[in-house]
C-alpha cells in the first residue's frame, strides 16, 4: 500500500470520526460555554496539551464533546443506580423491625413512620447521585484524559530518540548542508526519528504555508513541543541561528550532552528496575503465605474453600499482571520498526516490507490497470509462496510470531483428542483426582506445542540481529579510518569487507557487489538495512545514507555514528549486566515458592491425611479418606498448589524476560524452563 493510499484513508476516517463527534459537540456547547471559563487555566491547559498530542480539535467543541459523553454515562449510570437502590431497599430494608443507628436503637413510632416514610426515595437518591456521578467523571475524565495521554507518549518517544537525531542534524551539518536544509531533511526523517521529525516536519511546514520566517518557526515550536529537553534544544539553537554562530560545533556539543544524559537516564532506570526486583520477591510470596494462612484456617473451620481458590486463579494472576504494568511504565522499548522509506522525492523506490507474500513491491501499484499486471503479480505470489514453502524455517525465522498460525491449530488438535481419549478431564471432581496428569493435557501440551516452536524462531531471530549490530561500531570505525585517507565510501565499504569477518563483513561484501551492477550505494544501503530492520541500525544507516549524498569524504559522519554506537553499546552492555541479576532473583524467588509448596504437599497435607485416616481407622467415625478435620480435601488442595506453582511460573518467566530485554516474547524460553521444573516437582510429590 503507497503512503498516498494510507494518508487518504486516514483522513477519510479522521473526518468520519470529526463528523459523528460534532454533532455531540454543537448540541451541548451551550452547557460548556455556562460551565467552563474560556480563558482559564482549565481549558489552556487542555488546549495545550491538543496541540503536543497532534489532536486537530479545537478545544471548545473537544470539551463540548467531552461534556455530552460524561452528561450521557452519568445519566445511564443514574438511572443503574436508582435501579439498585430501589432494589437494595425491597430486599434489605423491607423488615419491620425496630432499626439502629450508631448502637442507639430507634423506638419512637413517630420516628419510625417518618423514616420507613423516607428511606426508599432517600436511599434511591443517594445510589442514584452516587452512580451518576462516577458515571460523569468517568466519561467526561476519560475524554479529556486523552489528549494528556498523547502528550506524554510522544515526550517520552521525543526523549528516547533525540540524541541519535541530534546526531543525525550534526552529520548533515558536517556534510555541508545549512540550516534550513538540515530542518527539511530532519523533518523528512519520519521513519526513523519519528515524533522527533514530527516536531521539525512543523517547523518546515509553518514557514512554507504560513508565510512565517524559521526563526519564529523554531522559537513557536519551541513553546508548543510537549519535550522539555527537545524545547531547550531548539531554543538555544535559536541563539545560534540569531547570534550567526557555528551551528557544527554547536551541534557536535549538543550531541555530546545528549549522550551524556541518555546513559544517566539509563542509570536511573536500572536503579528503578532493581527496586523493583526486590519489591516483585515480596508480592510473589503473599500468595503463598496468604495460602498457608487459609489451609490452617479452613482446617480449624474458620475459613471457606473458595477463598484459597480466589487466591490460586485471582490474586496470582492480577498480581503478575499489575507488577508486568508497572515494569513497562519504566523501561524504554525500541522506537519505530526499523525500516527505511523513500523520501517524497523517490516515488519510484518501493520498500520490501513485512511479509513479502502480501506485500509484493511495484506491482502493487500497477495492479488493476491492464490484465498483464494481475497476471505479473499472480506469478509473483505465487513465487514468493513457493519460496516460503521451499524454506519455511527461514521465513519463521524472519516472522516468529507466525509460526502461531501453524502450532495453534495444532494445540487445538491435540486438546480434542485428550479430550476424545478421556485423558483431558472435563469436570473438577476429574481434575483433582488426577491433578498432574489433566493439567499436563490441559496447559502443559498446549504450552509446549506452542512455546517451544516460538522460543525456537524468536531466539534464532534475536541471534541473527545481533551477529549483525555486534560489531557495527567496529566497523564503523573501520570505515572512518579508511575514508580518511581518500577512499571513497564505497571503496571503504570493500576495504573493511575484505579486512574484516563475521555477517556485517558478508553484507558490506554484498553491497558492494550490489552498486557494482547498477545500485545506487543509498538503495544499496537501504535494501541492507531494511532486510534486518533493527531500529538502532535503522538510525546509523539513515546517517550514512544521507551523508554520503553530500560528499564522498564523511570520515567525521562515520565518528559521529561510531560513537553513537559506541553509547548504545555501553547502554546495552550495562543493561544486560544490571538487569541479570533481576532475572536471576525472580527465578530464585519461584524456585523459592516451588520448594515451599511443594514441601507443604508433601509434609503437611500427606501427613495430616494420614494421621486421620489412621483416626478414622481406629475409631470408626471422622473425616473421609481424603479429607482430615472434616473440612479440606487434599486432592484439592494438591491440584490448587500445582496450579498455583504452575501459573506463577508463567509469570516469573514473562516478567523476568521483559525486564531483561523489554519483549515480552523473551519470556517464552523461560515459561517452557520453569513450568517443566514445577511439572517435574510435582510428578515426584503429588
Amino acid at each position: 500500500m503507497s503512503l498516498d493510499t494510507q494518508s487518504k484513508r486516514q483522513n477519510t476516517k479522521r473526518q468520519k470520526e470529526l463528523a459523528s463527534g460534532g454533532a455531540l459537540g454543537d448540541a451541548f456547547y451551550p452547557a460548556y460555554q455556562r460551565l467552563f471559563d474560556e480563558e482559564g487555566e482549565f481549558v489552556n491547559s487542555v488546549e495545550d496539551k491538543l496541540a503536543q498530542a497532534r489532536m486537530a480539535d479545537n478545544v471548545e467543541m473537544f470539551l463540548a464533546r467531552a461534556l455530552a459523553v460524561g452528561i450521557i454515562a452519568g445519566v445511564a449510570l443514574w438511572l443503574v443506580g436508582s435501579l439498585l437502590g430501589f432494589i437494595a431497599v425491597s430486599l434489605f430494608f423491607a423488615g419491620s423491625g425496630a432499626p439502629t443507628f450508631i448502637g442507639i436503637t430507634i423506638q419512637n413510632e413517630t420516628l419510625l413512620t417518618i423514616i420507613d416514610t423516607l428511606k426508599l426515595p432517600f436511599i434511591i437518591l443517594v445510589t442514584g447521585v452516587v452512580f451518576g456521578a462516577i458515571g460523569f467523571g468517568v466519561g467526561f475524565g476519560s475524554l479529556v484524559s486523552i489528549p494528556y495521554f498523547r502528550a506524554s507518549a510522544r515526550e517520552r518517544e521525543i526523549n528516547i530518540l533525540l540524541s541519535d537525531a541530534i546526531s543525525f542534524m550534526y552529520a548533515l551539518s558536517v556534510g555541508g548542508l545549512n540550516q534550513l536544509e538540515i530542518l527539511e531533511a530532519m523533518g523528512e526523517a519520519e521513519d526513523t526519528y519519528g515524533e522527533v521529525a514530527q516536531e521539525f516536519k512543523s517547523i518546515v511546514l509553518e514557514t512554507e504555508y504560513f508565510d512565517t520566517d524559521y526563526r519564529t518557526a523554531v522559537r513557536n515550536q519551541a513553546i508548543q513541543t510537549p519535550s522539555g529537553e527537545l524545547s531547550q534544544f531548539l531554543t538555544d539553537m535559536l541563539s545560534i541561528i540569531n547570534s550567526g554562530g557555528d551551528m557544527t560545533s554547536f551541534l557536535e556539543d549538543q550531541k555530546e550532552k545528549h549522550m551524556r544524559t541518555t546513559k544517566q537516564e539509563q542509570e536511573k532506570m536500572l536503579e528503578t528496575l532493581e527496586l523493583f526486583g526486590e519489591m516483585y520477591m515480596t508480592l510473589s510470596l503473599f500468595p503463598l503465605l496468604l495460602i498457608i494462612i487459609l489451609v490452617i484456617m479452613t482446617m480449624m473451620g474458620n475459613a471457606q474453600q473458595m477463598l484459597i481458590y480466589g487466591t490460586v486463579y485471582g490474586l496470582i494472576p492480577l498480581t503478575g499482571i499489575a507488577f508486568l504494568v508497572l515494569v513497562s511504565t519504566v523501561t524504554q522499548d525500541a522506537i519505530g520498526d526499523g525500516y527505511l522509506r523513500p523520501n517524497s522525492d523517490e516515488e519510484d523506490v518501493v520498500v520490501d516490507e513485512g511479509i513479502a507474500v502480501f506485500n509484493l513491491g511495484l506491482i502493487e501499484s500497477y495492479t488493476g490497470t491492464y490484465s498483464v499486471f494481475d497476471r505479473i503479480k499472480g506469478r509473483e505470489g505465487t513465487y514468493e509462496l513457493v519460496q516460503i514453502l521451499k524454506k519455511p524455517h527461514l521465513f519463521f525465522r524472519d516472522h516468529p510470531m507466525l509460526v502461531l498460525g501453524l502450532t495453534i491449530p495444532l494445540s487445538v488438535l491435540a486438546l480434542v483428542v485428550s479430550i476424545v481419549a478421556g485423558e483431558a478431564p472435563l469436570s473438577i471432581s476429574g481434575m483433582e483426582a488426577n491433578p498432574v496428569s489433566g493439567t499436563f493435557f490441559w496447559v502443559y501440551v498446549p504450552m509446549y506445542i506452542n512455546f517451544i516452536p516460538l522460543a525456537v524462531f524468536y531466539e534464532w531471530n534475536q541471534r541473527s540481529r545481533k551477529a549483525i549490530i555486534g560489531n557495527l561500531s567496529e566497523n564503523l570505525r573501520k570505515l572512518a579510518s579508511a575514508n580518511d585517507t581518500g577512499m571513497t565510501l564505497l571503496e571503504s565499504i570493500k576495504v573493511v569487507s575484505e579486512t574484516s569477518a563475521g555477517k556485517l563483513s558478508d553484507e558490506f561484501e554484498t553491497m558492494h557487489a550490489k552498486v557494482n551492477y547498477g545500485t545506487s550505494l543509498k538503495d544499496a544501503l537501504r535494501e541492507f538495512n531494511n532486510k534486518y530492520h533493527v531500529p538502532r541500525m535503522a538510525r546509523t544507516v539513515k546517517l550514512i545514507a544521507e551523508a554520503q549524498e553530500a560528499s564522498s569524504q564523511i570520515q567525521d559522519v562515520l565518528s559521529t555514528a561510531a560513537q553513537a554506537a559506541e553509547n548504545q553499546d555501553d547502554i546495552d552492555r550495562s543493561r544486560k549486566s544490571r538487569t541479570r541479576m533481576q532475572t536471576v532473583i525472580i527465578i530464585m524467588t519461584y524456585l523459592t515458592l516451588l520448594g515451599v509448596m511443594a514441601l507443604l504437599k508433601t509434609q503437611f497435607l500427606d501427613v495430616m491425611s494420614g494421621l486421620t485416616q489412621q483416626a478414622s481407622g481406629a475409631g470408626g467415625s471422622g473425616a473421609g479418606g481424603g479429607q482430615f478435620g472434616g473440612a479440606i480435601d487434599t486432592n484439592a488442595l494438591s491440584m490448587l498448589f500445582f496450579h498455583a506453582v504452575t501459573l506463577q511460573a508463567l509469570l516469573s518467566s514473562f516478567i523476568a524476560g521483559y525486564i531483561r530485554e523489554v519483549k515480552l516474547l523473551a519470556g517464552v524460553k523461560f515459561a517452557v524452563i520453569l513450568s517443566t521444573i514445577a511439572l517435574v516437582v510435582w510428578m515426584a510429590v503429588g
